[in-house]
């Protein structure tokens, strides 16, 4: 799910966006924001995915170049403000923040998703379900991660990266100590971050760094707490095609250590 591509035809929506968007990536360059890896376009889009884009990516779509400042409280960025705040890095198809929204309408859901046919995804769940408790951004989420103010997000939802299972291609993974540490940063005391995977490598990298990162606290007791989805889980079109081909799933759950409870650099 964590895909990516599209920022043109995100942008094209008008020309004010997409001057925007290119102010902020270069912003992001020259600050030595790390590489993207990934999709950015699919196939061309429909009228009605465009019209789709044109008619609620400027309600719904977050510009960190000109509306979110430093330290961003991302409440503030649904009106009226909502009490908790969840993310979700590479969204896919929307499937899992639609429902997320429909289930916790008193929640934030903000998604972060480069790829475009995906945001046009998402846009069509919205127009048909009614949600207004969504927000979405169309870039590297690492460039919003890098903005929002320190413990201001209450879960953080991972779901189904691109596992790049080569080697020479695992430092392209979400998951790094750099990432880790970022998330701990936004993550409030004792919010979740919540990890899925059909890829067992990389299921064991997530937990071999995760169990030594003095913010983080893997919440298992018993093999089934990992094996079946938690609680509330929402379902996404790639985990049912997943199961249908009866991959192996891991569902990774992690407690964000009170701050001044944890061990070293951090905590």
């Amino acid at each position: 799910m964590a895909g990516s591509a599209g920022r043109s035809s995100i942008s094209s929506t008008n020309s004010s966006q997409r001057s925007a968007k290119d102010r902020a990536t270069s912003a992001a360059s020259a600050a030595g924001v790390r590489s993207f890896y990934g999709r950015r376009q699919g196939h061309r889009l429909r009228p009605a995915q465009q019209a789709l884009l044109d008619e609620w990516l400027p309600r719904l779509g977050i510009d960190i170049a000109e509306a979110v400042p430093a330290s961003c409280n991302p409440r503030t960025l649904f009106a009226p403000p909502l009490p908790t705040v969840w993310l979700e890095v590479g969204y896919g198809g929307g499937e899992h923040l639609a429902a997320q929204a429909l289930a916790h309408p008193t929640t934030g859901l903000i998604g972060c998703e480069p790829y475009v046919n995906g945001v046009a995804s998402l846009l069509r769940q919205v127009a048909e379900g009614g949600q207004r408790n969504i927000r979405t951004f169309g870039d590297d989420a690492r460039l919003l991660i890098d903005v929002l103010a320190d413990a201001s997000v209450d879960r953080v939802f991972l779901l189904f990266p691109d596992p790049w299972p080569k080697v020479r291609h695992h430092k392209r993974r979400f998951i790094q100590p750099g990432n880790l540490d970022a998330l701990a940063r936004i993550l409030a005391d004792d919010a979740e971050f919540l990890f899925a995977t059909d890829h067992m490598g990389y299921a064991r990298w997530a937990l071999a760094h995760l169990t030594v990162h003095p913010a983080f606290e893997w919440l298992v007791e018993a093999p089934s707490d990992w094996r079946e989805p938690p609680v509330g889980w929402q379902a996404t079109r790639y985990e049912a095609k997943s199961a249908a081909q009866g991959l192996p799933r891991a569902y990774l759950r992690f407690r964000r250590i009170p701050r001044g409870r944890g061990i070293g650099p951090g905590s």
